[in-house]
């Protein structure tokens, strides 16, 4: 963000706990702020009438949380819960949108954001439709490690089945295979990833696509 609308930015900007499971905004609800994690991670979630969920996207350091707001719509039937524990800082909702009608270079950045993860959405779909699980829990690692300063995930099985909508088993045999592999530990809800190239190897296609549109759309510093 250029200088200038960082500064503007500062005063209302306040800082905010994000704890493990937290909702940020239930499914078809007004969204009052948007949020910007700063060490947390944010899933995206889609809850089916039966209570059963998956996951659409995941949100960290590099984004936004609560693009309804400023895309016009004010709610999204989507669910926003923290996957990953941290901090991070929210905007009232009235602020981002006055931002992103006032300021050229924001609404850019804001709308390459969104370019980016409905990317990752897409690329999720294709990934839960034709990979295996075990794919599924590769790109879901190197996701999140993306958004995190880290190794190490704080994460129980029933969780990642629930983010990945799949059946427990399925997420207890490939995390087996992993560990079998050498590529992760895991013990006691967490997940410390030993080789990460091993993971990058082994993931499917869909992990790269959706980095690589990340790094095109959204590198360090830009020019707006």
């Amino acid at each position: 963000m250029p200088d200038a609308e960082w500064l503007r930015w500062q005063p209302q900007l306040e800082l905010c706990k994000m704890p493990l499971g937290e909702v940020l905004y239930e499914s078809g609800a007004s969204l009052h702020y948007v949020y910007f994690p700063t060490n947390a991670i944010v899933s995206l979630l889609y809850v089916l009438e039966d209570g059963s969920s998956a996951e659409i996207a995941v949100v960290g350091q590099e984004g936004v949380v609560g693009i309804a707001i400023f895309m016009g719509g004010g709610s999204t039937p989507n669910q926003a819960v923290v996957q990953s524990a941290g901090m991070g800082y929210r905007l009232h909702a009235d602020a981002i949108k006055a931002e992103f009608e006032r300021s050229i270079p924001v609404m850019h950045l804001m709308l390459r954001f969104t370019q980016a993860l409905i990317t990752q959405m897409s690329q999720t779909a294709v990934c839960n439709r034709h990979h295996s699980v075990d794919q599924q829990l590769c790109r879901w690692l190197l996701l999140s490690l993306d958004r995190l300063s880290g190794d190490e995930l704080v994460m129980t099985h029933h969780l990642i089945s629930n983010m990945l909508g799949v059946r427990r088993e399925g997420v207890t045999e490939a995390a087996r295979k992993l560990q079998e592999s050498g590529l992760i530990r895991y013990a006691r809800g967490r997940i410390s990833v030993l080789d990460r190239p091993g993971l990058e190897r082994r993931v499917c296609e869909c992990y790269s696509v959706v980095k690589n549109e990340y790094d095109r759309l959204l590198p360090s510093r830009v020019a707006v």
